[in-house]
């Protein structure tokens, strides 16, 4: 509101003295648009402060220090200060530093925590990445002294295997829903021969390398018989350790099974819920209740002593304004990259470059 002052000099009637000066104050509104500018401007600040607020409140979680994973209560007794943690590895697994680690960590660092239900619902992945999850966890369950009990999803089949077996080695702790895919015991190093579509193409793959073996997996590179036949030996040498490896840890995880047993099942056979359950590769068919169940046994609680906790990614203000999005839909030179570096696999599929990761 704009006020405009006017002095203007007044005197009083006479009465015979010297007149007085008297000081007369006009006060002017200004303009109607004036007035509700301001009115408008202060409504909106007001709005803008609640706002912000509400949003600093609800993700709170987003900014506290290091929040890479969000408890939430699952089920069973909401305020039991024991704990039962569900750990979800799902999608392809391409590395032990996502959230799948950060999962672990955080169980690590929780001592009311005394059980874990792994939730695997993964074709496999990456040999080094199923390693480091199966080598984490089984160091978590041990140190802690912590029951592991496995819960199958749709597919737990090579590396999603792999880490079901850090389990300690316990009876009756893998549960696979009757729809369940598993098995596929084994590692695949993919790599496809496009030098004779290169030829017709009239393009030459022409890379500088600092000896015959460092192209060893271009799929573009021409080589003789006998180089081919040289890197073939030397990769078949790479698998056969790899799946050494992959075999003791199904030993681990399931002592029950004789050696025999092991090299039957081993084969990259893909087997159905009731066919692992005769071959000896999982305990009972089940589903995550029932997992959480033999957890709550285990760990020495009860329905009404325990809380089960699950964890998730914490939302950030751009997702509570734009919707969820898929991280998986965008395609970045890094995925890419990522996607077609030439590595092993304990993965149940011919073409791992075209499973994203979650």
């Amino acid at each position: 509101m704009d006020i405009e002052r006017t002095l203007q000099p007044a005197t009083r009637p006479w009465t015979g003295d010297a007149p007085t000066p008297v000081t007369r104050v006009i006060l002017e509104q200004g303009s109607i648009w004036g007035r509700w500018g301001n009115r408008i401007a202060w409504t909106v600040a007001g709005l803008s402060l609640l706002t912000a607020l509400a949003s600093l409140g609800a993700s709170a979680q987003y900014f506290q220090n290091e929040a890479k994973v969000v408890e939430k209560y699952h089920s069973l007794a909401r305020f039991a200060p024991a704990k039962v943690a569900v750990v979800n590895i799902s999608g392809a697994i391409m590395g032990g530093q996502g959230f799948a680690r950060w999962q672990l960590d955080r169980i690590a660092d929780d001592e009311s925590v005394k059980a874990v239900v792994l939730r695997v619902d993964s074709p496999g992945g990456t040999v080094s990445g199923s390693d480091e999850i199966h080598h984490r966890l089984a160091n978590i369950a041990r140190e802690r002294n912590l029951p592991v009990v496995v819960s199958m999803g749709g597919i737990a089949a090579s590396g999603g295997y792999y880490v079901a077996m850090a389990n300690g080695g316990r009876d009756d702790v893998i549960f696979a829903e009757p729809a369940t895919l598993t098995g596929s015991i084994g590692v695949i190093i993919p790599h496809f021969d496009l030098s004779r579509l290169m030829k017709k193409l009239d393009v030459e793959d022409d890379s500088i390398a600092s000896g015959p073996l460092k192209q060893m997996l271009s799929p573009t590179k021409d080589r003789s018989p006998e180089l081919a036949a040289k890197e073939r030996k030397i990769l078949q040498g790479l698998v056969d350790d790899m799946f050494v490896r992959f075999k003791e840890i199904v030993k681990q995880g399931r002592p029950k099974l004789a050696d025999d047993q092991i090299e039957k099942v081993a084969t990259g056979q893909i087997f159905t819920a009731k066919q692992a359950l005769e071959a000896g590769l999982v305990d009972r068919l089940g589903f995550l209740e029932d997992a959480i169940d033999r957890a709550v046994e285990l760990a020495g609680l009860t329905k009404e002593t325990a809380r089960v906790v699950k964890y998730s990614r914490p939302r950030g203000l751009l997702e509570d304004v734009l919707g969820d999005t898929d991280p998986g839909a965008r395609l970045s030179f890094e995925a890419f990259a990522e996607m077609t570096t030439p590595r092993a696999w304990y993965l149940c599929s011919w073409w791992p470059a075209l499973i994203s990761a979650r």
